[in-house]
């Protein structure tokens, strides 16, 4: 039969008035027809067409506001009605399906709070798109070492000499006891320059941006001016700065955002630190100060970081073979990449957000695929409604609407529920990430992001559901040959398996995390570190070392005592440029980790001294100008016997070599222990270490060592420190990623079997006849328990298979950041894979049994 090209009539059909659509449509197909035979195929078309286009018009376009209206929402309210009546009617699988998705929600949102945190650091600085913190790069033993410190000559060469820099800051940390009154603590602060307000966007309370122009004045954090005076009203008061100036209050700035790098409660003028003389000697070649820069607008980037990148070689004598080069890196990017890789900043802390990115995903998705499983388990009853619907006309994709709005629906509700588990879970989260994240309800985008995952979410998981069942026949439905049961793949197996594959490979990376950090934490240190405590050398305490040191022992506090350059856990000097008998000029581009100590190093700490003597100033005053060596400088410097070598350094100082110590830990302990050279020098000790008496209990100890200190040095409170604890914090960003990796694998593994025993509740009750015949037949109760339990048992098996190798690569990669590392051997996978097979044959259990123990005459009474 001859008919109009099939587009243009829909087209009429959809705009025509229905009282009319009948009547105009048998008179268009009948002109139709005639020109066809008249004109033929082509100008019959572009006929109808025009036809067609002519009738659009008013009087005939039906009505699309009101129709469209009343169907969407009489749509709605069915949709909503059905919904309900299924939520009411299937309480428990209702709970678990909500309940997961609450849960899946609740750890993806968390998760994302922190990655928000992490990714925002320092970017609410107005200038902080033109705002670079300086590097120091430098070869060092053939590799190219970055760290975050320059010269302090830096910023006003800068400012003066580049026509591009808008503004130079120097930051310098400093730790200075602060009296007002009574009142008396010991803060870690920090000496700056006048621009910093500028710079940087941290709010003052009272004050303003030119708080530190005043070269006696002094700007309190919040927290410190509350404990210093009462309140934060004490502009003009004053505060002791180091027990000795006099400054005034210029400035109360508010807390510290949480996403900032910065971290001090007072800020000095950097005159202050020039009054005090710390900057004498300052050189090109020292690298102890931060130096940030802000480019004028429409500046170039990478213009001005290859002009400033040999700044240092240009300032420093021709001969003197420097290679330092000075690298600009943008505010925005310190905090998440600041990894060095061949010299260049690339990765770091971004590789741990990109890992809970993923962990997020991977959480939701598996919530999602819960909801998958139950919402398709139940498709028998379902499928019998579709059917009926889609015999009386309706369309597949109002049944994919249909669908698709009761997830959406579920996952409202889920969603409000997760935002009620976040607030519960929040406080322990901040205390495992050691940060203040908060729920923002006053804020737009935080409501927006939340609309996008309920779509998404909803989506996801009712896609499945909705195209699976909208697709079935009806006549197999009303058949009852819908389901394919007994089908060798089904796609109810297949995400079991995902799921289960996913939970298993987060629990396998957690373990190995936390065996890396057991590994390191059980590597020899190379010294005792317990029971070892420590404070700075600050007031009266360099005056007073020797009695005090005295007492401290007579007194029965300590068993030995020492000073140090730097703590034991840190390094605060490196020596380049030594030169020894056999050494070359290559030799002189080592860079040395650089300790000092006077006498007792090694009995106070425990360590080795492998050959000849510790250092003693005050039995051999020679010592002075001795050095110890560990065993990777002995190595590297080619001695084979190091005891009286000299070695001589770049301020032509000649230091005899008195013993060899064994090699111990002060930087990264995943890391090779590097060459270190320990001094004995005469001053700059700026740490007195004291081993406390194992007789006596660690409160009498450090009861009696206080009244050593309160007597020797009256006007500073006695802080002290563990090495031990200090040590431990080395090991906190990987325990900070073990610890969530754990949890959200332990979530992942709970919203798993979360579905799987609804899953087995379903498949329980869906064979409650066939266990009835088979009891009746004399099948045992541990038959019955072991036929329903096995296929579960079997998928959780092919998720271990599948999970292993995915695992065994993702842990793999993320070892070869560590030079010092664990093994990844068979037995994790063994443990894991028994563990998860436990943990779901536990789950399934009890519903199997309670299929297996049910009067048989109760299920097949019906029959």
């Amino acid at each position: 039969m001859i008919q109009p090209p099939h587009i243009f009539l829909r087209f009429f059909r959809w705009f025509c008035r229905p009282e009319l659509k009948d009547a105009i449509e048998g008179d268009l197909i009948e002109l139709y027809r005639e020109s066809r035979l008249q004109h033929g195929k082509r100008k019959a078309d572009i006929k109808f067409a025009g036809d067609v286009a002519l009738l659009f018009r008013p009087g005939i376009i039906r009505s699309f506001k009101e129709t469209n209206r009343l169907n969407f929402t009489d749509m709605l309210a069915n949709y909503f009605k059905i919904a309900f009546r299924i939520l009411v009617r299937n309480k428990g699988y209702s709970f678990i399906n909500i309940s997961g998705l609450a849960i899946g929600m609740a750890a993806a949102i968390l998760i994302m709070l922190w990655v928000q945190n992490e990714i925002s650091y320092d970017r609410f600085h107005p200038n902080a798109e033109r705002t670079y913190k300086m590097f120091s790069r430098d070869n060092n033993n053939g590799r190219l070492d970055v760290w975050g410190n320059t010269s302090a000559l830096i910023a006003p060469e800068l400012k003066q000499s580049y026509a591009e820099v808008e503004d130079a800051v120097r930051h310098r940390r400093v730790f200075f006891l602060v009296k007002a009154g009574q009142e008396r603590f010991n803060e870690m602060g920090a000496f700056t320059d006048p621009g910093f307000f500028s710079m940087f966007d941290f709010k003052l309370l009272t004050g303003n941006k030119s708080a530190l122009v005043n070269d006696f004045g002094i700007v309190l954090s919040k927290k410190l001016a509350i404990k210093l005076f009462g309140s934060v009203d004490c502009i003009g008061k004053t505060v002791i700065v180091n027990d000795t100036d006099n400054f005034s209050v210029t400035g109360v700035l508010n807390t510290l955002p949480a996403n900032t790098e910065f971290d001090f409660e007072y800020l000095l003028p950097w005159n202050y630190m020039t009054r005090l003389g710390w900057d004498n000697g300052q050189t090109w070649a020292n690298t102890n100060t931060q130096t940030f820069v802000t480019l004028k607008t429409g500046s170039s980037f990478d213009l001005f970081d290859s002009k400033i990148r040999s700044i240092v070689k240009s300032h420093i004598p021709k001969g003197d073979g420097s290679t330092r080069e000075v690298l600009t890196h943008p505010l925005t990017k310190v905090h998440l990449y600041s990894n060095a890789e061949n010299g260049e900043l690339t990765r770091g802390r971004i590789e741990t957000v990109e890992l809970f990115i993923v962990i997020a995903g991977l959480v939701l998705l598996i919530a999602c695929i819960n909801f998958m499983n139950l919402m398709t388990a139940r498709s028998e009853k379902r499928a019998q409604e579709v059917g009926v619907r889609k015999i009386v006309g309706a369309l597949k994709r109002s049944l994919v609407t249909q669908f698709i709005s009761e997830s959406t629906l579920l996952t409202v509700i889920a969603f409000v529920m997760s935002l009620a588990l976040v607030q519960l879970a929040l406080g322990a989260f901040n205390q495992i990430v050691n940060t203040q994240l908060h729920l923002p309800y006053d804020n737009l985008q935080f409501w927006m992001y939340a609309l996008a995952l309920i779509l998404l979410t909803g989506l996801l998981a009712g896609s499945y559901p909705a195209f699976f069942l909208s697709s079935s026949k009806p006549i197999k439905v009303l058949k009852g040959t819908f389901h394919k049961v007994n089908a060798l793949v089904t796609p109810r197996k297949v995400l079991v398996v995902m799921q289960f594959t996913f939970a298993i490979v987060l629990s396998l990376c957690a373990l190995m995390v936390q065996r890396q950090i057991q590994f390191a934490q059980d590597r020899d240190a190379g010294y005792n570190k317990s029971n070892v405590a420590y404070n700075f050398m600050q007031g009266e305490i360099p005056i007073h070392f020797e009695s005090i040191k005295n007492e401290l022992i007579a007194s029965g506090a300590a068993v030995s005592v020492t000073r140090t350059f730097s703590p034991v856990i840190s390094i605060w000097s490196f020596a380049s440029e030594l030169s020894w008998q056999g050494s070359d000029e290559s030799d002189k581009k080592i860079n040395f980790l650089q300790y000092g100590a006077d006498a007792d190093l090694a009995r106070t700490f425990g360590m080795q001294v492998k050959l000849g003597r510790d250092l003693d100033i005050k039995t051999f005053p020679s010592d002075t100008t001795a050095v110890l060596l560990n065993e990777a400088a002995v190595d590297i410097m080619r001695l084979k016997d190091p005891i009286g070598e000299t070695i001589k350094d770049n301020t032509g100082t000649t230091w005899h070599v008195v013993g060899v110590v064994k090699d111990f830990i002060v930087q990264s302990p995943y890391d090779r222990i590097n060459p270190m050279i320990i001094n004995g020098w005469t001053e700059r000790y700026g740490v007195l270490n004291f081993k406390l008496n194992p007789a006596n209990d660690q409160a009498t100890n450090l009861a009696l060592a206080e009244k050593v200190f309160k007597k020797y040095n009256p006007e500073y409170p006695f802080e002290y420190f563990f090495a031990e604890d200090f040590y431990n914090r080395k090991f906190g960003n990987e325990r900070q990623t073990a610890t969530l990796a754990a949890s959200f694998a332990g979530l992942t593994i709970f919203i798993s079997c979360l579905g799987l025993f609804g899953l087995a509740a379903y498949m329980a009750e869906s064979r409650t006849k066939e266990i009835g015949v088979r009891k009746v037949l004399g099948a045992s109760t541990l038959r019955i328990t072991t036929l329903l339990s096995i296929d579960f048992v079997k998928l959780v098996f092919i998720a271990i298979l599948f999970a292993s190798p995915l695992a065994w690569f993702v842990i793999n990669n993320w070892l070869q950041s560590f030079n010092y590392r664990v093994s990844v051997g068979v037995g994790i996978f063994i443990q894991t894979g028994i563990v998860a097979i436990v943990v779901a044959l536990a789950t399934v259990i009890f519903q199997a049994v309670k299929a297996a123990t049910a009067n048989p005459i109760s299920s097949l009474k019906s029959e």
